[in-house]
């Protein structure tokens, strides 16, 4: 694996309703040694509450990356992830789905809807973990990001 930029923070928003896999994902982060900001949510609902800045998280900066689980409550993960992408200040911000499918459908649904990642979750926890670890490696190392600073510029003239 590549080794992590040092001093480099991280935010990510993990939008999972399952505790197992949110417990995972912390366990796996941590294990790649990525210097990270992690929230999580379990819902929909609440996932676009954060990214609107709304109510409890008007305080919160955007991700640098959102890990999105389709099935999700309330607000299901193809209309989260819609809402995003329609989003002229959310749509800079890459979207990972990460889910148990790896049906044809669900693929091609979420390619349609500009998704930047899909993943098919493995059913091993040590697997699991490295497929964690690998997103990290290539989201924070090998691809360009816009840096804080492009994104707040971005706000900044889009909320005129």
């Amino acid at each position: 694996m590549v080794e992590f930029e040092k001093n480099k923070i991280v935010d990510i928003l993990l939008i999972e309703d399952n505790p197992g896999d949110v417990r995972l994902t912390i366990e796996a982060l941590k294990d790649c040694k990525i210097m990270n900001n992690l929230d999580v949510v379990e819902n929909g609902l609440e996932a676009m509450k954060y990214l609107r800045n709304e109510e409890e998280y008007k305080d919160k900066q955007l991700p640098d990356l959102i890990l999105l689980d389709l099935n999700i409550p309330k607000i299901n993960g193809y209309e989260v992830l819609a809402e995003i992408k329609n989003d002229p200040r959310l749509k800079i911000i890459p979207v990972v789905i990460l889910i148990s499918s790896s049906s044809v459908e669900d693929i091609l649904s979420t390619y349609e809807l500009h998704v930047n990642c899909f993943i098919t979750k493995p059913f091993d926890i040590e697997q699991f973990i490295k497929i964690v670890q690998y997103v990290g490696d290539f989201w924070f190392n090998i691809v360009k990001l816009p840096q804080k600073a492009e994104k707040r510029l971005f706000n900044s003239l889009h909320n005129k």
